[in-house]
């Protein structure tokens, strides 16, 4: 059995609402509270067990918060790693405005950790037997930019696939150094590495250059409702969004590395695992606030897309 193991360094609650309207200063009542373990990490391991997979989860959890974040994941069949830390787990609220179908997205920046607290994911990953090792998610305050390079190399060492979705700082030292199997950064966010705006013509040979480099084997770059663009040091891939209905962008790009490499787990080529990994995005914003993608969902725009 092929074995997977998130890392969830920030991980979070997430509560979503309705709301009629949004304004400032007043009172903005809210219905439809939804509450859900998240966080990228997280939300990858969350799409895999949907999906009929396995794996466990390492995360940092710390305060009543982290308590109750290691309750909401108990029920699910993902083998839980929590690592202490002193700071709380952060909360992350949603509102879907119904009036204009907007939706407004509060994310805090979650605890600040010790080199001490680190250490033992990064000795964790040393010590891991598992085929991939999937790292999704902003860095909490306090670990350095190169954290996932460190997680990269002590992947690459044990032989291990090494996967990863973050931005900013975390990004450009990843992909100025790191050596990965996949990499997915946003349009936006591969633009801000990059420092220029790219056409969507450009994009695949501006990766490609990178993926020669020895960075990944792998760069998958999400553009939105203008679908992905996969990268190989041969060959550039692009498939358009599926045309679904739009509830909440929030865990398409989660579940888009979970659709990935949950197919890569079960044989499938990167071709078609790409191809998965968009039906599995695409499942995602068809539900509303952070429930993420529903596995018929998934299949069903899976086989549609594939014929």
């Amino acid at each position: 059995m092929t074995k997977i193991l998130c890392l969830a360094l920030n991980p979070a609650i997430d509560i979503s609402s309705d709301a009629d309207a949004v304004r400032h200063t007043h009172k903005t009542r809210t219905h439809n509270q939804q509450q859900f373990p998240g966080g990228g990490g997280v939300n990858v391991a969350r799409v895999i067990a949907a999906l009929g997979g396995t794996c466990e989860l390492a995360f940092l959890s710390g305060g009543d918060t982290g308590t109750l974040l290691e309750a909401m994941l108990q029920p699910l069949p993902i083998v839980e790693r929590p690592f202490p830390i002193h700071d709380p787990v952060r909360v992350a609220f949603a509102v879907h405005e119904i009036s204009t179908n907007l939706e407004y997205r509060f994310v805090p920046e979650g605890p600040l950790v010790t080199e001490a607290e680190l250490a033992p994911v990064i000795e964790a990953v040393c010590a891991s037997d598992a085929d991939y090792i999937v790292a999704s998610g902003s860095l909490p305050r306090g670990a350095p930019d190169n954290t996932y390079v460190r997680l990269a190399d002590a992947a690459k060492a044990r032989g291990a696939r090494f996967v990863l979705d973050t931005s900013g700082p975390a990004l450009a030292s990843a992909l100025s150094s790191a050596r990965m199997f996949l990499v997915k950064p946003s349009l936006g966010e591969f633009e801000a590495f990059v420092g220029e705006r790219l056409d969507h013509d450009r994009v695949g040979p501006v990766a490609q250059d990178y993926v020669r480099r020895g960075i990944a084997e792998y760069i998958a770059v999400t553009l939105g409702a203008d679908g992905a663009i996969l990268v190989s040091a041969e060959t550039i891939i692009r498939l358009p969004a599926i045309q679904v209905p739009v509830n909440s962008a929030t865990g398409a790009g989660d579940s888009f590395v979970a659709g990935i490499v949950w197919s890569l787990s079960e044989g499938h080529d990167i071709e078609d695992a790409f191809l998965f990994g968009q039906a599995a995005g695409a499942a995602a914003v068809m539900t509303p606030g952070t429930e993420l993608c529903r596995r018929e969902d998934v299949l069903r725009l899976y086989a549609t897309a594939k014929d």
